[in-house]
């Protein structure tokens, strides 16, 4: 039974589980990297060979350009991120604490995805109360973002996206539920894990660094965040910041 050294074995073997969990999460990382970056980076190679044809109808040109943008994009977007992740992992950036319209910053994030859900037909609502929260505007807004944005890729044409603010005594609560495709329970508790991605099919693009971004600014300003999902059904995710 180890005698007395019996807890130090189980907690050397708890470690070791997680280091190779970690390990295993690392290298999965490294191959979605590989393959996020190839992708973009190969579609770019080929349409700019095809904008070099002598014979590329003007059509053709601007189609090929619209791509090459699109996909430039999507690769600073994940160079974007991964910096991002990195760098709140060692604090290295510091959030600030300026006092600033909650509600008005969550209109103006939900603003940006409005062409998005009008495409799929999906019906938004917003009940936000007003509030004055001191943080870190720009990296608040990063949460939003994310959560809205999943929402939209989530949620099927004909779907509901629902976003909720209110104060409560102990703090601030942001509820953004949708009736999307769900999540089964396995992936509910590796959501906010780094590196994850539950769609390891690569369908819909990302490194899976989305919520853990999420996670961690929420942990640096002092609050939580949980997730409640039904596949199927859709999810609620909720924001709890303290002030």
């Amino acid at each position: 039974d180890g005698g007395p050294l019996a807890a130090a074995y189980e907690d050397f073997n708890t470690m070791a589980g997680e280091l190779q969990s970690v390990q295993t999460l690392r290298n999965d990382f490294i191959q979605n990297f590989s393959h996020e970056f190839k992708t973009p980076i190969s579609a770019i190679v080929g349409f700019t060979e095809l904008l070099q044809e002598p014979d590329c109808a003007p059509e053709d040109r601007a189609q090929y350009l619209d791509v090459i943008s699109q996909e430039a994009r999507r690769l600073a977007d994940l160079a974007e991120s991964t910096l991002l992740i990195s760098k709140l992992d060692t604090q290295a950036m510091p959030l600030k604490r300026v006092p600033y319209a909650l509600d008005e910053q969550i209109k103006q994030c939900a603003i940006l995805f409005s062409d998005a859900w009008a495409k799929k037909q999906i019906t938004f609502s917003a009940e936000l109360e007003e509030v004055t929260y001191a943080g870190d505007p720009e990296m608040m807004r990063h949460i939003w973002l994310n959560l809205l944005s999943n929402a939209v890729k989530y949620t099927p044409e004909g779907g509901e996206i629902e976003v909720r603010m209110a104060r409560r005594e102990d703090g601030i609560a942001v509820t953004v539920s949708d009736t999307g495709i769900g999540m089964t329970p396995e992936v509910q508790t590796h959501i906010f894990d780094k590196y994850y991605q539950g769609d390891l099919s690569h369908q819909t693009k990302g490194l899976g660094l989305g919520l853990s971004i999420v996670h961690r600014i929420v942990e640096l300003c002092g609050g939580h965040i949980t997730v409640q999902s039904t596949p199927g059904e859709g999810s609620v995710f909720q924001v709890f910041l303290p002030g």
